[in-house]
This record gives structure tokens, C-alpha cells and sequence, in this order.
């Protein structure tokens, strides 16, 4: 099983237009729709399009309309009750693929809210072979959340604990990395050189740039990083070598989830006991699926694009 948590959840509304967002105007748009959203989420949904058991680990207000939408998606999902709302996140997008998004605040967590949530997490962990720690984290929560989230599942657990992926961002990646020993990270380019503090080479192939950077962190830090490449497609750095991958050519209606899908292709090959070029190759499927599809709906394995997705050893 995988588990999931998703700190903080958003009701992700996805607005897609005709023609170019042109700021400052009115444009009608040509369609609009709902997900139940939030990264661990996201993980959770495609995991379960696929076959696979998952659980959804969120904090959630009993009377939080959130959940109706969450129900809908049919996901497993454990709900901890606080007060407050999950907040809305909008995507405009337009017939370019061009995406714009505007992330509002989550409700604020009060200390009793941690404890209950990391609680939560440790409970769900009995049995699984992942725990992925996916997303932004809420106000009250602390740049540590996920450390202490990670220390409180392995202390419980011990040599049964999951394997645990994490992927977020800014000062809450900077401390799990530097405090929480993570088996895997999923960041893209940039936030990779945001957390080593570096700027990649200019004009050089970017999954060549993006190795010695990676490789300041695998293993001295992490286990391993997938780094996700946008339409250049994916990096896969561990301990024993590194890979890289391009995905095959889509047509791109949204690409947000696109990043939470490929963790889940990740994860979905590595319960399958697949290679780290199969992982990596299964993990640009995934997201190339979800970038296919508009909103942030889940790719399902009959969404996997057609087309080879060459994979090249890194040195």
C-alpha cells in the first residue's frame, strides 16, 4: 500500500480558455471543473487508477464542502478533523497548454492539529510499502512538519516503516533534507537549484546539468531524487548511478498534477519491483498522461501515452 498525506488540500478549479489569457480583460471561457486536490492526493488517485491500494491522509473540517468533492473521487482517504477550510486553488488555462495558477492559503494549524495529524500518518503507515509527504505545508505548521512527520512514523515503525518520498518545496524540502533523510525527493529543476543554492550551467543539456547537483544530495542526504524536467522529461539520481529520460510527444492540456503523477508512476513501478530505468520510464508515462488531460484529473494506465521513452544512463 501507499499512503499519502496531503497537508494541505486545495479544491483545485480549473478554468480553460479559447484564446490566451489576456490580463486586465473579459474572456468567456470555454469550460470549468472541480478536482479534489492537493499533491499527496493527486498521488493517492492515480495510485488507485491503476490498481493499487492507497490511503489519503488529510487534515479535514467535518462540514468542509471540500469533501463532497473528495468523496466523489472515490479515493480511500482518512479525514483529521480541524477547524477552518481548505483553500481553492485556480488554474486558467489556454489552447497552448499555457497555465496560470493562483494558490490560496489553507486553513491555519493550531499545535493540537499536528499532533493529531502526524498521529494520523503513523497509524495508516501499518503495512505500507510507501509514505509520500506531497505538498505545500499550511500556516502553523512549521518548516520541521515533515521531519517530525518522518521521525514519528520510523520511531513507531521501525526496520517495518515505509519507504518515505517527499515533494515539496522552498524552506519545508530544505529541512527534510537536511534534517529528515528521505528515501526519495521528486523536485523539478529549479527547486533542486533553489535547495542546493546553485544556478544549473547555462547551455548545457539539462538533465546533464542537473546531475552534479543532484549529486550533492544522493546519498549524502537522500536516498534518491526523481527530478522532473517538464517537456525535457526526468532524472532519476540513487546511489548506485543515474538516468535519464525523455517523454513521448502529447498534446498538452494542463500540466498541473503533472509532477504528482509522475511520483505516482514512480512508486507505482517500484512496487512492481522494476529497475531504476523502468521507475524513472514509468514515472514520464505518468506525467505526460496527466499533462494530456485537462484539470488535475488522475491518468489512469489506459491514458499512458503511445511512443518509446528512451532512457540513457547518466555519468
Amino acid at each position: 500500500m501507499i499512503v499519502t498525506l496531503t497537508a494541505n488540500p486545495s479544491l483545485d478549479r480549473t478554468i480553460t480558455l479559447a484564446d490566451t489569457l489576456r490580463p486586465g480583460e473579459v474572456q468567456a471561457a470555454l469550460s470549468a471543473r472541480e478536482d479534489a486536490g492537493g499533491k499527496g492526493i493527486n498521488v493517492a488517485r492515480v495510485v488507485a487508477a491503476a490498481g493499487a491500494r492507497s490511503l489519503a491522509v488529510l487534515p479535514l473540517a467535518p462540514d468542509d464542502p471540500f469533501d463532497a468533492v473528495l468523496r466523489a473521487s472515490t479515493v480511500a482517504a482518512r479525514r483529521v478533523p480541524i477547524h477552518g477550510r481548505a483553500r481553492a486553488n485556480i488554474t486558467i488555462t489556454d489552447p497552448a497548454g499555457v497555465t496560470t495558477k493562483l494558490n490560496l492559503p489553507g486553513a491555519r494549524f493550531e499545535p493540537d492539529d499536528i499532533a493529531a495529524v502526524i498521529d494520523a500518518v503513523v497509524d495508516a503507515c501499518s503495512g505500507a510499502r510507501w509514505l509520500a509527504l506531497a505538498g505545500s505545508l499550511p500556516p502553523g505548521a512549521g518548516d520541521d512538519f515533515y521531519v517530525a512527520t518522518i521521525r514519528a512514523v520510523r520511531s513507531r515503525w521501525g526496520v517495518g516503516a515505509p519507504r518515505i518520498a517527499v515533494d515539496t518545496s522552498g524552506a519545508a524540502l530544505a529541512t527534510v533534507v537536511a534534517d529528515g533523510r528521505p528515501d526519495l525527493i521528486k523536485p523539478n529543476d529549479e527547486e533542486l537549484a533553489e535547495l542546493a543554492g546553485v544556478a544549473l550551467e547555462e547551455g548545457a543539456d539539462i538533465a546533464d546539468a542537473v546531475l552534479p547537483v543532484a549529486r550533492r544530495l544522493v546519498p549524502a542526504k537522500v536516498g534518491a531524487a526523481l527530478v522532473t524536467l517538464g517537456a525535457h522529461g526526468a532524472v532519476l539520481v540513487d546511489a548506485e548511478g543515474a538516468w535519464a529520460g525523455i517523454p513521448p510527444r502529447i498534446r498538452v492540456a494542463s500540466t498541473v498534477g503533472a509532477g504528482d503523477s509522475s511520483l505516482a508512476g514512480y512508486l507505482l513501478a517500484d512496487l512492481d519491483g522494476a529497475d531504476p530505468a523502468e521507475r524513472l520510464r514509468r514515472a514520464i508515462r505518468y506525467g505526460a498522461a496527466a499533462a494530456s488531460l485537462p484539470g488535475t484529473q488522475a491518468p489512469s494506465p489506459a491514458d499512458l501515452p503511445d511512443g518509446d521513452v528512451p532512457v540513457r544512463a547518466l555519468s
